[in-house]
């Protein structure tokens, strides 16, 4: 039944003075006000940013650390050969098996990786976080990746603990393994090359060793764990670098960007980036995993398809 105070009978006005009269709220501080307390309000904003906390908490450990994003990029390169116009490139970093990703983790990213059908396939190194023995369970679902121009990787800074035990299992897993070293790949009668450098940080790239039996004039794809080494790459004859090691900063904070980079990676930290004096494009990988942290905040992990495209 609806209540209407404004059509009270004659009776009920006789018996109720002021029954006829406009309902006011009750004034601040008198019985019956419904102002809130400073206790109340204190105890209600401590519960909203306590819930705000457990959401973007669980968000920040569960929830974007295992929301990859695939990026799709178009790359025009004048010295590419026509053969090799349209390669599908599928590059990857910075797994850190063995802190907060395990075989699980691989089996999703493998998943997506056959999925992209990738004529060559690049790693970029840190495939573990300390351990060569944490690839060990991963090798048999890294070994179900195919790839027509093959598949090559370098270590990162988070690789050398044991490099001749994680050598043997990237291998087993059908990667060649690059340390200042180039592969040459044919196609359709062309010829490029991929080289890949040592880390910087804990270990001593070689571009002139990696280079030694590469003409100059030949296409040459740069896999340098940190992409900051760029600005001395430019000085040699590669016309691509590939990236990862500053997992795009990992924490990101809108309207600023990363807080923190790790040495190596303060220039170049996430995308494509071309070098000042050459025009070198420079992709850097946000990686897969993450180190020290647990954690990702706008700041997604990566797959990068870079479908390569002749000028």
């Amino acid at each position: 039944m609806k209540n209407d105070y404004s059509g009270a009978s004659p009776n009920l006005a006789k018996d109720q003075p002021g029954a006829n009269s406009r309902l006011s709220a009750p004034e601040p501080g008198k019985p019956g006000s419904r102002r809130m307390t400073r206790r109340q309000f204190l105890a209600r904003g401590t519960a909203a940013i306590f819930g705000a906390g457990l959401l973007t908490g669980g968000y920040v450990w569960q929830g974007e650390p295992n929301w990859l994003e695939v990026t799709e990029l178009e790359l025009v390169l004048g010295q590419l050969p026509a053969a090799f116009a349209g390669m599908r490139l599928v590059h990857f970093s910075d797994v850190h098996l063995g802190f907060n990703k395990d075989a699980g983790d691989v089996g999703r990213l493998v998943k997506h990786i056959k999925e992209a059908r990738p004529d060559m396939i690049c790693f970029t190194g840190d495939m573990v976080d300390s351990d060569a023995e944490d690839l060990s369970d991963s090798v048999a679902l890294l070994a179900e990746l195919t790839a027509p121009l093959g598949k090559y990787a370098i270590f990162g800074n988070h690789d050398y603990k044991n490099t001749e035990l994680l050598t043997r299992l990237l291998t087993n897993a059908g990667f060649v393994v690059l340390r200042n070293q180039s592969y040459v790949i044919s196609r359709g009668g062309e010829r490029i090359a991929v080289a890949g450098l040592e880390d910087m940080l804990k270990g001593s790239p070689d571009p002139a060793a990696a280079l030694k039996d590469i003409p100059a004039d030949m296409f040459t794809l740069l896999l340098m764990h940190e992409p900051d080494y760029a600005d001395t790459a430019e000085g040699y004859p590669f016309n691509l670098q590939l990236s990862g090691h500053s997992h795009g900063g990992q924490l990101r904070l809108p309207f600023v960007g990363a807080p923190y980079t790790p040495y190596g990676s303060l220039k170049y930290i996430s995308g494509l980036y071309y070098t000042a004096a050459k025009g070198m494009p420079v992709y850097v990988n946000r990686g897969f995993g993450e180190t020290y942290m647990p954690l990702r905040l706008l700041c997604r992990p990566e797959l990068t398809i870079l479908t390569l495209r002749r000028a």
